[in-house]
C-alpha cells in the first residue's frame, strides 16, 4: 500500500450509534510523502464531557466554533475518495464514519490496513500496542496525542516504519476490505416523541427538526441538542 489516507477521529464517546465525532483528521500519503491534509473540528450536537475536553485538548470554545457534522463528513469523504484507508484500531473510526456517511446519504466502503493488527502480529515483544507505544518504539514524537490530525500522521509514520522493518511481510501491508454493517435504525419510541414535543413546546423552539419519522438515534440526538442549548424542563 504505497498510497492511502490515514485518518483518525475524536469523539464524544465509544458508541458509534449514540456518540458523535468532534474532530476529523487525515493525511494523504503517496510513496511516503504527504500529498494532502484534512482537519476539522465539528460542532457537537450532543453534550461533551469534561473528560473528553481534557483528554483531547479541544476546548469548549473551539467546539462552539466547529463546522456542522454534515460539512465535516462530506469534506472527508471527498478528500478520501479513491484511496484505501489506514488507522490504528481502524474499525472504531471506520464505524463512526460509515454511520455518519449514511446520515448524509453517502457511501463509505473502503479497503484498509490497521496498524494495531500489524503491531500484534509483528511487534509481539512490546508491552502494549497503543499508538503512543509504537511511536516511542520508532522514536517518533507525537506533539499532540489525542488530536485527530496528529494521531493520523503518527499512524502513517508508524506504518511506513513497519514496512521498512519487515520488508518480507508484504502481504500484511496490503489493504483488505473493511466490514461494518450499519444497524437498521428503529423508529423513535412514543416516549421519545412525546418528550421531544414537550421540550419544543416548553422552550418555544420554532426551528426544531420534524419529529414525525425520526429514528430512535435521531430523536435521542435532537433531545440532547435541545437540552444542551436550552436546558431541561423545570417543574
Amino acid at each position: 500500500m504505497k498510497e492511502y489516507v490515514a485518518f483518525d477521529l475524536e469523539t464524544t464517546g465509544l458508541s458509534p450509534e449514540n456518540d458523535q465525532m468532534i474532530e476529523i483528521g487525515a493525511v494523504k500519503i503517496r510513496n511516503e510523502k504527504i500529498i494532502g491534509k484534512y482537519n476539522c473540528i465539528i460542532y457537537p450536537e450532543v453534550p461533551v464531557s469534561d473528560f473528553v475536553v481534557e483528554l483531547t485538548g479541544i476546548s469548549r470554545e473551539m467546539l462552539s466554533k466547529g463546522i456542522p457534522l454534515k460539512d465535516g463528513v462530506e469534506g472527508f469523504l471527498d478528500f478520501s475518495e479513491g484511496f484505501p484507508v489506514l488507522g490504528h484500531n481502524i474499525m472504531f473510526d471506520y464505524s463512526f464514519m460509515k454511520i455518519a456517511a449514511k446520515s448524509v446519504s453517502r457511501s463509505f466502503e473502503k479497503k484498509g490496513v490497521d496498524t494495531l493488527v500489524l503491531a500484534r502480529k509483528l511487534l509481539k515483544g512490546l508491552e502494549n500496542k497503543k499508538l503512543g507505544t509504537l511511536c516511542s518504539y520508532y522514536h517518533y514524537v507525537n506533539e499532540a496525542a489525542h488530536r485527530a490530525y496528529d494521531d493520523a500522521l503518527a499512524t502513517a509514520v508508524v506504518f511506513e516504519q513497519m514496512k521498512k522493518e519487515f520488508p518480507r511481510e508484504k502481504e500484511l501491508f496490503e489493504p483488505k476490505q473493511l466490514q461494518y454493517r450499519v444497524k437498521k435504525q428503529r423508529p423513535a419510541t412514543q416516549k421519545q416523541i412525546r418528550y421531544l414535543k414537550e421540550l419544543v413546546k416548553y422552550h418555544k423552539i420554532k426551528d426544531s427538526a420534524k419529529v414525525d419519522g425520526m429514528t430512535q438515534r435521531e430523536a435521542s440526538k435532537e433531545i440532547d441538542r435541545i437540552i444542551l442549548n436550552y436546558g431541561v424542563m423545570k417543574k
